[in-house]
């Protein structure tokens, strides 16, 4: 595929659009040319057809009708002396037919022949109308020539009088309105040639700025930047350009943060799972204590296939992937749902579980989506709620929102790391010190959940006496129009 500059694309519709609108201008010049030379020559012929009518009649009443053959040479000679004065100062030719086109007498016998006049030129007479036409009268005159006709009549007898004159006159008018065009044409393009190169050049610099920002952004380098200046739209586009760059930088570090945190938290369990193994391979570990130790490996093996299936999840929903599925149904179902199937773990670690009072709070929500909020929420809290301790459960209706809050005594949360507790791999040891072997994804894929079903999620903490967390839901169909 041929690809051009700008500069040339540019030059190129300039000088397009010049040549077609200097060539219409030049059309439209030459119609309104001919028409007003065609409406010209219409009024003066028809001006000299008046005075020729009205001296043919001059000459009737002197005894010499023009409407026939005139035999005395005298008087031949007179009436066409009278036709003359028309033929030298109006530069006309005159000439007289009779019924069947047959001339009778004319002027300036050098433009016209004796040939008769065509029968459907003298037809179109018959009702009393003038003729006038551009036309040579089917090779009587030499050329073409502006021909104006009348039916006159003198005594008893009629015939046609016609006035021709010559077309040069507009010819020669086109000609010159051609050369100007011509010598105006090839100055307008040379002026325009510089012109467009000029502005050419002003636009064509900042994208061509913006374009090796591009190519440097595509290589890799998340750092190119285009200079914002030139014209507002270019500017514009600069920005945008910009503003995608810092956004491709900003995930491109993030990615890499991810990533190092992946490969950190899988090599974590791998490492404890092949220390173990190789440990009993070599018989380091002896074989009384492998149960124990397969324990911890299969511990460690749970803990990894999680952390593989969190980040599948997350992959899935930041990516759109995920449908949602959203119905109304009572959230009180899905709190006790999770809490009974927890039960085991809640008994063996001595929790109460208060609040716990199903009521008829609807939601319009995902099940499935807030099912997994709320489970990571309960395992959290169940890790880091000491013996003796209590998870507590409060469902309200807030205008269009119901909240859900889901409070555990114990240690708490730092001030300082609340900001960041919902943010991928982030694991606070100190605020959290009872557990640390989390993957730090479970509070991140429930904002994820929360903020997909339409809803918020923050923490609230009193370190060393309780941590807090609040989620809400749309209480009906926000698509929905008030009251249905």
């Amino acid at each position: 595929m041929r690809r051009h500059s700008i500069s040339r694309e540019f030059f190129s519709s300039t000088a397009l659009v010049l040549l077609l609108s200097l060539t219409l201008m030049v059309g439209v010049q030459c119609a309104m040319s001919v028409g007003y030379f065609t409406s010209e020559r219409r009024a003066a012929l028809t001006s000299v057809l008046d005075a020729a009518t009205a001296l043919s009649e001059q000459f009737t009443d002197y005894g010499s009708d023009v409407t026939r053959p005139i035999a005395d040479e005298a008087v031949r000679e007179r009436v066409e002396a009278g036709f003359e004065l028309f033929h030298t100062s109006s530069a006309v030719t005159i000439f007289i037919a009779d019924g069947e086109g047959d001339q009778l007498l004319k002027t300036d016998s050098d433009q016209l022949n004796d040939a008769p006049v065509p029968a459907e030129v003298l037809d179109s007479m018959t009702d009393g109308e003038d003729y006038f036409a551009q036309t040579d009268l089917g090779g009587m005159l030499a050329s073409k020539h502006y021909v104006a006709g009348r039916r006159i009549q003198t005594g008893q007898d009629e015939a046609y009088l016609f006035v021709c004159a010559s077309t040069q006159s507009l010819y020669h008018y086109l000609e010159d309105s051609l050369g100007i065009f011509l010598f105006s044409a090839a100055a307008i393009l040379l002026f325009a040639t510089l012109i467009s190169i000029l502005l050419a050049r002003k636009i064509s610099a900042p994208i061509e700025q913006i374009s090796a920002a591009a190519r440097q952004l595509g290589s890799g380098d998340f750092t190119a930047r285009a200079p914002v200046d030139g014209c507002e739209e270019l500017a514009d586009f600069a920005t945008t350009f910009n503003n995608m760059a810092t956004r491709l930088q900003t995930i491109d570090n993030a990615r890499g943060q991810f990533m190092g945190n992946i490969a950190h938290e899988l090599r974590t369990p791998m490492t404890t799972i092949k220390g173990f193994i190789d440990g009993m391979l070599d018989g380091t570990i002896p074989e009384s204590e492998y149960k124990r130790y397969l324990g911890i490996v299969s511990q460690e093996t749970g803990r990894l296939a999680r952390l593989v299936q969190n980040m599948l999840d997350i992959t899935k929903l930041e990516s759109g992937e995920y449908k949602v599925q959203a119905r109304s149904y009572n959230v009180w179902e899905t709190l006790t749902d999770v809490v009974l199937s927890d039960e085991q773990r809640i008994e063996n670690a001595k929790i109460d579980i208060e609040g716990l009072e199903p009521g008829q709070e609807i939601v319009f929500a995902d099940p499935d989506l807030v099912h997994q909020v709320v489970y990571n929420i309960v395992d959290n809290a169940i890790k880091f709620t000491p013996a003796n301790g209590v998870i507590r459960f409060k469902v309200q209706r807030a205008g269009d929102m119901v909240t859900i809050s889901i409070e555990n005594t114990g240690e708490g949360i730092a001030p300082e790391a609340l900001p960041f507790v919902f943010e991928r791999f982030y694991k606070e040891d100190r605020s959290r010190g009872l557990n640390t072997r989390g993957s730090g994804l479970g509070l991140h894929i429930c904002k994820v959940l929360v903020n997909l079903s339409g809803g918020q999620i923050k923490a609230e903490s009193e370190q060393g006496k309780w941590c807090r967390f609040t989620f809400s839901l749309p209480a009906a169909d926000p698509r929905q129009p008030a009251g249905r």
